[in-house]
């Protein structure tokens, strides 16, 4: 069974949709097959509009629509929040096209989830949180009541998943996740809540112990204080214990800040040899800029969620030469399963289907799906307890890495890994299993680059 919601709003992924205009990446061939079905299932409602109102109106009675995924239907619905507007639109773009990715391949060439000896096609709602924790919660309220979803993806951010989240638990509704690292999440005892990424406190540990080992010995930090961040930050300062690190300062900045010069300024003062920012990319290009624009020079910059991204090369240039980031996933590194192949081989398919590489966002949100449906399958079943059970025995090794939940619903399975930007590349410094570059340490003065 094909459902349509409003053609003019849902993308056509084979036979699944989302809302959102995910089309941007696509082939032009791509595209135009998309318009031509909507364009399709637009005249065909015209014309059934039109008989009807040519015929006289007569008693029917209504199918119900509410089971959504039963076994007559053969239609998994699952439902999702992301930001396509407001503070994260870009990481909810990559959030998307990764959700997308997976949307695509299991329904074209997967040939759908299977469930027993059955085969079950996805369709994929998604709706605009506009980065807001209440806009969140309230629109996964109405994919629960009014949509009826199977099963919720999260969204990008730890706030975001915090608040969507506790409706999903509030419904006992199963929410897996791959944006949401906040170590409190996982600690308010909810059961169905899992999450593929690694938590966000062990985010710099790899990059502090390299640092160490290359001989820093001083670290300040400054984090937005929301809860991912906080949680970035807490971890750093525990991790900088570890490691034989002095933490000379710690500052926090609000959200959506556009000014970063004076903490940078007391920073300075400190001389330290590692500066860490807590935040998200546009959080990255103000430190870096405000760096520069004050010659703060400390030997290593550990910023999380933008170096990463190869859109922060764009953005701020060559300055972001030498600086290192916390990596979920990259394309070299040696993963590998038999749905979507290796690492590399998923990179060359998404950026085929978006027209860009994906960023470790977008591959965590693929790994997310496809750990959700490698679980219906080993449970055989739509049951939300069963589900919920194969999910916590789960322990597969992916495209995107080791997934294996504890009883938290983290995925304790997984190392995080640390890159650095070297001419312009954005290459694997730890862990050493994984590396393809050794770090470059420490980064010279701004006068001398």
């Amino acid at each position: 069974m094909l459902t349509v919601r409003n053609p003019l709003q849902y993308h056509h992924f084979h036979n699944g949709y989302l809302r959102g205009d995910l089309s941007r990446g696509l082939k032009e061939d791509k595209k135009m097959r998309h318009i031509h079905m909507r364009l399709t299932l637009l005249l065909v409602a015209s014309l059934l509009l039109a008989a009807c109102a040519l015929a006289p109106p007569a008693p029917v009675d209504e199918p119900d629509t509410a089971a959504a995924g039963t076994d007559a239907e053969k239609v998994i619905y699952l439902g999702a929040a992301v930001s396509e507007t407001g503070k994260y639109s870009r990481e909810g773009k990559d959030t998307r096209q990764g959700y997308g990715l997976w949307l695509d391949w299991v329904n074209s060439e997967y040939g759908g989830v299977k469930i027993g000896d059955e085969r079950y096609s996805v369709e994929l709602i998604m709706y605009d949180d506009e980065g807001d924790p209440d806009t969140a919660a309230r629109l996964v309220e109405k994919l629960i009541n009014e949509d009826r979803v199977d099963f919720l993806l999260g969204p990008y951010s730890s706030s975001l998943t915090q608040s969507t989240s506790a409706i999903a638990e509030k419904y006992g509704k199963i929410m897996i996740e791959g944006n949401g690292a906040a170590e409190p999440l996982f600690e308010r005892g909810f059961q169905n809540l899992f999450a593929v990424l690694t938590p966000a406190g062990n985010y710099t540990r790899s990059a502090l112990q390299l640092l160490a080992g290359k001989g820093a010995k001083t670290v300040v930090i400054a984090y937005e204080d929301t809860a991912f961040p906080t949680s970035v930050a807490d971890g750093a300062q525990r991790w900088a214990a570890e490691y034989g690190l002095e933490v000379l300062g710690v500052e926090t900045y609000p959200v959506n800040v556009a000014d970063v010069s004076g903490i940078m300024s007391k920073f300075k003062e400190l001389k330290p040899d590692i500066f860490v920012g807590g935040g998200h990319f546009n959080d990255a290009v103000l430190f870096i800029r405000a760096a520069k624009e004050l010659d703060f020079n400390p030997k290593a910059m550990v910023i999380t969620v933008g170096p990463s991204n190869p859109k922060l090369i764009e953005e701020v240039g060559a300055d972001t030469e030498y600086v290192i980031g916390p990596t979920q996933w990259e394309a070299s590194m040696s993963y590998a399963d038999e749905y979507l192949g290796t690492a590399a081989e998923y990179a060359a398919r998404y950026e085929d289907m978006w027209g860009e590489p994906p960023t470790y966002q977008a591959a965590e949100s693929t790994a997310t799906a496809l750990a959700l449906h490698l679980a219906i399958e080993q449970a055989a079943s739509l049951d939300t307890d069963a589900v919920r059970a194969a999910l916590r025995s789960l322990d597969v090794v992916t495209f995107y890495g080791p997934i294996s939940f504890d009883e938290k619903g983290r995925n304790v399975g997984k190392p995080m890994g640390a890159i650095q930007i070297q001419d312009g590349e954005i290459l694997v410094v730890a862990p050493a299993n994984a590396a393809v570059a050794e770090l470059n340490y420490p980064a010279p003065a701004w006068e001398d680059r």
